[in-house]
């Protein structure tokens, strides 16, 4: 089994200019005043407004029907026909498969010297870190408790902390949905700046996807509508804002580090790992 060595290094860069990017990345290089220029650029629009009210509104609006959508969603025999069939496959897809999948992109991005696949890959899977910790906060904090200790008959039993100390309480929101949406998102922000024209069928096969996800985990009973609805928001706005605020500020230190790592084979099966952090 290859094993890979992580190698540290400081960058002595000073933090006023521009770094010139490796061989083989041929990414535009942003200049400091341009960069400036970027922050502007705002990180919140009045359409992301619009759509945090839809999910806040859905998700209360789920509230009252939890409990009959959570017997409904079992008993009916179309949907369960298709879905003993394929919920396992889209649970795993979604985690661990979306954190395989880019972490699979980002080797090999930087193994073949491809920035564009590199920056795809490390937004999607920083999306997925940020949408998962807040999730993981708001489970833990919430502690609401999931269908089946119920039997699907209290949707209203939240323990505050009680989701740190059992898993039976990490119901609210979706996990398993945040991860689908935030990968759906943060795939599409791309594809809409990269391939503009392929953006209709990638929106359809990620979101359908994603949707069908969340749809699994009612029906495994192991969460409410409102927790699934609640996890789309969260893993949608963190892939929108990941590469939005990403493009808009391309000196920032996170990808500084990540997209110029640099992986080489070792000569004994295994690689090498090395990051230059930027100099304080």
């Amino acid at each position: 089994m290859a094993a890979f060595v992580l190698l540290l290094g400081v960058s002595p860069v000073a933090s006023g200019t521009a770094q010139n990017p490796p061989p083989g990345d041929n990414r535009t290089v942003v200049p400091r005043d341009t960069a400036h220029a970027e922050r502007r650029q705002t990180l919140f629009t009045y359409r992301d407004a619009i759509l945090a009210g839809g999910f806040t509104v859905l998700t209360v609006a789920m509230f009252p029907l939890d409990e009959n959508v959570a017997r409904q969603i079992r008993q009916d025999s179309t949907f369960n026909g298709f879905t003993q069939k394929s919920a396992v496959g889209f649970e795993t897809i979604a985690a661990p498969g979306a954190y395989v999948i880019g972490g699979s992109l980002y080797i090999f991005g930087r193994l073949a010297r491809r920035p564009d696949l590199t920056d795809f890959a490390w937004h999607g899977t920083e999306a997925l870190l940020l949408a998962n910790g807040v999730t993981s906060f708001l489970k833990g904090t919430l502690g609401r408790s999931r269908p089946f200790v119920s039997n699907d008959t209290n949707p209203r039993d939240f323990r505050f902390g009680g989701g740190f100390g059992s898993s039976d309480r990490q119901s609210f929101p979706s996990g398993h949905t945040t991860t689908a949406f935030a990968a759906a998102s943060a795939v599409t922000s791309e594809i809409r700046r990269l391939h503009p024209k392929a953006l209709p069928y990638v929106a359809t096969v990620m979101y359908g996807g994603a949707t069908l996800v969340g749809l699994s985990r009612m029906y495994h009973n192991k969460h409410w509508a409102s927790d699934v609805v609640l996890g789309a928001a969260v893993g949608t706005f963190s892939g929108l804002k990941v590469v939005r605020y990403s493009h808009a500020h391309r000196d920032n230190k996170v990808d500084r580090v990540m997209l110029h790592a640099v992986i080489a084979p070792d000569g004994q099966g295994g690689g090498y790992l090395g990051f230059a952090l930027p100099a304080p």
